[in-house]
């Protein structure tokens, strides 16, 4: 017997319970119990159903989940240190202990590892499986000096929280390994501290789904209100589970309905969470019509205009024709809401639009973006492919990504894997060359663009042993347009690379000398540095989220907001900052 129906059973008995015995009390004049009567009404009394399932339930789990544990980095070349006494060491032993690691003491001493602290977000809605990036700190007193190229051990995170002055941790929630990418690699090292933190790209691995779920307004907590939300929200979304059809919420309680993610929404919690709200608890009768008619006249209206949007997406199919007629309004911040809309309902109509809006104002960029990438339309691919000639980099960058993301777009990048380190992408475009540099998620390098050659006279060392001078052409005694790469280390045998005096080439050889992604980004960090690297170098020149459209004077204030995307260089690590500074 489920909950809600075991509570459904415990009414009927408290129903009986209490009427019983106010009826026998009549029999012998005794006066009934009016507050027990008044409590066994309120019981049986169902509410009154609002208009939107967001007047009766709010969202919950829609925090991200912050994970901590205590780890080791090793493969260093001497640069590591013993861990010394504190606490963070104490929980390392504990765990060491638990995986019956044998002479931990002994290991924690040693030069070619570091204690570390790592730290993760677990996003809404994850489920089991899905990766993380995770965020690497040295504690305050630490003698390891460089984590540069380093392998994070495999690590448990947990969730904890202080309750009664003690700390409580959870299960574990994740788990962490991966390559080191210090931020010495792309910050450069004039702060020694950039050299012992950085992150490792998609190094956690989710172990549990996250569910996501309303909660029912006290007012309106009874049985029968959570199980017609769960119906109007199975109406409007549901999946097919092999052959069986499938909705996506479930009333487990009289307050509470649990919802699982629709594929659409994958990686878009919190609009569907909005969707879903904004569904009304109403049947769909004659009266639909009228409240078509009346959602289309707040779509043109920029102040109803989004969340009518948002409830127009909510219906459904029937929303269509009201949103495909909005998408040919002058006003852009009217298309762009019904457009991103469409998107979502998977309307070849939402393309166009959407891309006049990557095009012309920052603040729609990376909505646009997200909303095009889950478009199950092959036109889409084409839309987005004609991105990449754009001047504005965020616009050129957004777009790759997306084509990334979809499997039909990817194969059209034609990325090469480089010796299981990282992928290059080598894009034609038509925009200003540029070389673009992945931080977030995926290990890869892009090149965009006719890129200047490097030049035939280049010599520098390089991070971890790496060397590049010109090679010598022997038959007429002048450089030629070749490089050559050499890498040596104490007890390792040197490696050598000849390769064409380009960045493409160049980011290969370090590869084949054995360099990883992090050799790979200093490399390129120093050779722009050193002014042999012309071209911009940008660190996910990504479409910022959440900008504000300004209404009015929205021209000026797209073209300024554009323009310092294109000149920002080395930046895009404001966000690990901040948060080092919430910790």
């Amino acid at each position: 017997m489920s909950r809600l129906h075991h509570r459904l059973f415990c009414t009927a008995v408290l129903a009986a319970w209490v009427i019983v015995p106010m009826g026998c009390a009549s029999w012998f004049g005794r006066n009934s119990n009016d507050e027990d009567r008044e409590h066994l009404q309120k019981l049986l009394r169902v509410p009154a159903l609002p208009d939107l399932i967001r007047e009766a339930a709010i969202p919950n789990g829609m925090q991200e989940i912050r994970v901590n544990g205590v780890a080791v980095v090793n493969q260093l070349p001497g640069t590591g240190g013993p861990a010394l006494p504190s606490g963070f060491r104490e929980r390392l032993l504990e765990e060491m202990k638990l995986n019956e690691i044998p002479e931990p003491n002994e290991f924690l001493e040693r030069d070619s590892n570091a204690l570390v602290q790592v730290r993760g977000l677990i996003r809404p809605g994850a489920r089991r499986g899905d990766v993380i990036d995770l965020q690497i700190l040295t504690p305050p007193k630490t003698e390891a000096t460089d984590l540069h190229g380093g392998w994070l051990l495999d690590t448990r995170l947990r969730h904890q929280q202080l309750l009664q002055n003690t700390v409580r941790s959870s299960d574990v929630l994740a788990i962490g390994t991966g390559r080191m990418l210090t931020r010495a690699d792309y910050d450069g090292t004039e702060d020694p501290t950039l050299q012992v933190t950085g992150r490792i790209l998609s190094g956690g691995v989710v172990q549990s789904d996250r569910k996501l779920g309303l909660v029912v307004r006290p007012q309106f907590q009874h049985v029968e209100v959570s199980k017609a939300i769960a119906k109007a929200i199975n109406s409007r979304f549901y999946f097919f589970d092999g052959s069986t059809r499938r909705g996506i919420a479930k009333a487990t309680e009289d307050d509470f309905i649990e919802i699982d993610v629709h594929p659409r929404y994958h990686e878009r919690e919190e609009r569907l969470m909005t969707v879903v709200r904004a569904l009304t608890l109403a049947a769909e009768s004659s009266s639909t019509q009228t409240r078509l008619v009346e959602l289309g006249k707040k779509l043109r209206t920029p102040t109803t205009a989004a969340d009518a949007a948002l409830q127009l997406e909510a219906i459904g199919e029937g929303a269509v024709p009201t949103l495909v007629e909005a998408t040919k309004l002058e006003n852009p911040e009217l298309r762009f809401y019904a457009a991103e809309a469409l998107a979502y309902l998977d309307r070849v109509e939402a393309i166009e639009p959407l891309i006049d809006s990557i095009r012309a104002e920052p603040a729609f960029r990376a909505p646009a973006l997200i909303a095009l990438q889950g478009i199950d339309q092959t036109s889409a691919v084409a839309a987005l492919k004609g991105l990449l000639d754009e001047a504005s980099l965020e616009a050129r960058y957004g777009a790759m990504a997306a084509l990334r993301d979809r499997e039909d777009g990817r194969v059209t990048l034609r990325g090469e894997n480089l010796q299981g380190q990282f992928r290059l992408y080598e894009i034609e475009s038509a925009g200003p060359p540029a070389v673009i540099v992945s931080l977030i998620r995926k290990h890869e390098i892009v090149l965009m663009g006719d890129l200047t050659p490097l030049p035939h006279s280049m010599s520098m060392i390089g991070p971890d042993g790496i060397v590049i001078r010109p090679l010598e052409d022997t038959n007429t005694n002048t450089d030629s347009t070749r490089l050559r790469i050499s890498r040596f280390r104490p007890g390792k045998p040197d490696a050598f690379a000849e390769v064409d005096a380009n960045v493409a080439s160049l980011i290969r050889g370090i590869t084949e000398v054995g360099g990883v992604y992090g050799d790979a980004i200093a490399t390129l960090r120093m050779a722009k540095e050193q002014g042999m690297l012309v071209d911009q170098l940008a660190f996910d020149p990504l479409p910022k989220s959440q900008r504000t459209y300004y209404r009015d004077g929205a021209d000026s204030e797209s073209e300024e907001d554009d323009e310092s995307d294109e000149n920002e260089e080395d930046g895009g690590d404001e966000d690990e900052d901040e948060d080092e500074d919430d910790e």
